[in-house]
């Protein structure tokens, strides 16, 4: 770990104006501090190290031990949609040469052409090295059951558009993988007769060893404010899901059903459909709840999709407040000194959903336990700069969680200082997506701002009124 490239937080908020100079906090002045350029390209060598002879992000590696990094087995279509974007973005940041990120999108492209599908969509696992479909989890041996989920498509979708959109070579190739991607797949229409067994949401997902569409998991992917809303975007904006379906997603439950706390709110009706305009309040904001109260269900999404632009009197706002909820859960409720909450790492070893339980709708929602997650601030950059990086600069300082070679590490109990061994592709990419939208603005922004993203997204959210 290099401690000693890391200013004071005065001086973070000294640069926070200027791009080139903003820089993480920390305690040696005379020492040269990384800025965000330099963070990114750290968390770039991260992907990179975790990417595979045959061109597949793996889910994560090990930076506690000396020598290079061995990429896990497993890798998801998450991990290669992360791996596609931050290629992208360090092309766009001068990290790599333009011929450099050509190449690697080429092969991480060629690489998802050959892997198995069903419907259109891909499996939820598979072997990073070889490309071969999982079936036993590599770790434990324990068989896996070949799922197509509903969200982690979305995730390879969008970096395989980013991919196109940054080499138009690449456009024929996405098209034709894209084509058979039609997101009906998992719609269930709604039925106002029974809007429960016909609610108008998307499903998680599929288990395909069933006759025809297989068998589907036994819920809904109901919460607007969660990060499968991208998978909702992706087929409102290609046609293949209706615009209404936005209008069916819980801002929350509705009122008298089991949820976090009793919402306010009242009902509208928006393009012909009643929906429950309901809030939370936390500390005296009120706000739309995510599911399960974490950072990266409300701010994934918008590293993509300009929804504070598009809806700023709404999504931005409820942005900004989801942010100021964590900030002031880890500083003022908690005390811990630190903040930002969302899945991650177990510092001790796993992998664990962290978040703040009063901004979800779960009653048994997700917890902080003292685990801050430096992704969450990365996330919160656009809504609590100079917070953001005071608080990264922290981290780093106090725990050695920022690492010259790899970037942050995953996750930090900051009440024992345990510190994660682990770097995972989807917190990486989050982060990589995050620095580069701070750095060059709209940089992996271009293919959803356009087409149907332009006519369908955009006027939904221009009609979008929480009720906060």
């Amino acid at each position: 770990m290099n401690r000693r490239r890391l200013l004071s937080a005065a001086a973070v908020c000294a640069a926070a104006s200027t791009t080139s100079a903003t820089a993480l906090s920390g305690p040696r002045p005379r020492a040269a501090s990384p800025t965000l350029s330099t963070v990114f390209a750290a968390t770039y060598r991260s992907i990179e190290a975790m990417t595979t002879d045959l061109g597949l992000t793996a889910d994560r590696i090990d930076v506690s031990r000396p020598g290079t990094p061995v990429p896990s087995r497993q890798t998801s279509p998450t991990n290669i949609g992360c791996g596609l974007w931050s290629t992208v973005a360090a092309a766009g940041l001068g990290v790599i040469s333009p011929a450099t990120m050509r190449d690697r999108l080429a092969r991480t492209v060629g690489a998802v052409e050959r892997l198995e599908r069903a419907h259109g969509f891909w499996f939820n696992w598979y072997d990073a090295h070889d490309g071969s479909l999982l079936t036993t989890w590599p770790e434990t041996g324990a068989p896996v059951r070949p799922f197509l989920s509903s969200v982690d498509n979305a995730w390879l979708v969008t970096g395989l558009m980013i991919a196109a959109d940054a080499d138009g070579t690449l456009r024929p190739r996405v098209a034709a993988l894209l084509d058979g991607a039609d997101w009906s797949y998992y719609y269930t229409p709604y039925d106002p007769a029974d809007p429960v067994a016909g609610p108008g949401q998307l499903r998680g997902g599929f288990w395909p060893d069933r006759p025809g569409k297989g068998e589907p998991t036994g819920h809904h992917y109901g919460a607007l404010n969660t990060e499968p809303r991208m998978a909702s975007y992706l087929g409102i904006a290609d046609g293949s899901l209706p615009g209404e379906h936005y209008w069916h997603m819980f801002r929350t439950l509705l009122p008298g059903m089991g949820q976090e706390q009793e919402p306010e709110g009242r009902y509208v009706t928006v393009d012909g459909v009643r929906v429950w305009q309901g809030h939370y309040t936390h500390r005296g904001r009120a706000l739309v709840p995510t599911w399960g109260g974490s950072m990266f269900e409300a701010l994934m999404v918008p590293l993509f999709v300009s929804e504070a632009e598009w809806s700023p009197r709404s999504w931005g706002t409820n942005h900004r407040r989801h942010v100021r909820s964590q900030i002031e859960h880890g500083l003022l409720e908690e005390e811990y000194g630190y903040w930002g909450f969302s899945p991650a790492n177990i510092p001790e070893g796993g992998y664990r959903e962290y978040g703040v339980d009063a901004i979800g709708m779960q009653e048994d929602g997700y917890h902080s336990l003292g685990v801050v997650t430096p992704h969450a601030s990365f996330l919160a950059l656009p809504y609590a700069e100079p917070e953001a990086l005071a608080n990264l600069g922290a981290l780093a300082r106090d725990f050695g969680a920022y690492d010259d070679r790899y970037g942050f590490r995953d996750s930090v109990n900051v009440a024992t200082g345990r510190v994660s061994d682990f770097v995972l592709a989807l917190d990486q990419g989050m982060i990589a997506a995050a620095l580069a939208q701070r750095l060059r603005p709209g940089l992996l922004q271009r293919p959803f701002r356009t087409g149907g993203f332009g006519s369908r997204v955009r006027p939904l959210l221009g009609r979008e009124r929480f009720s906060i």
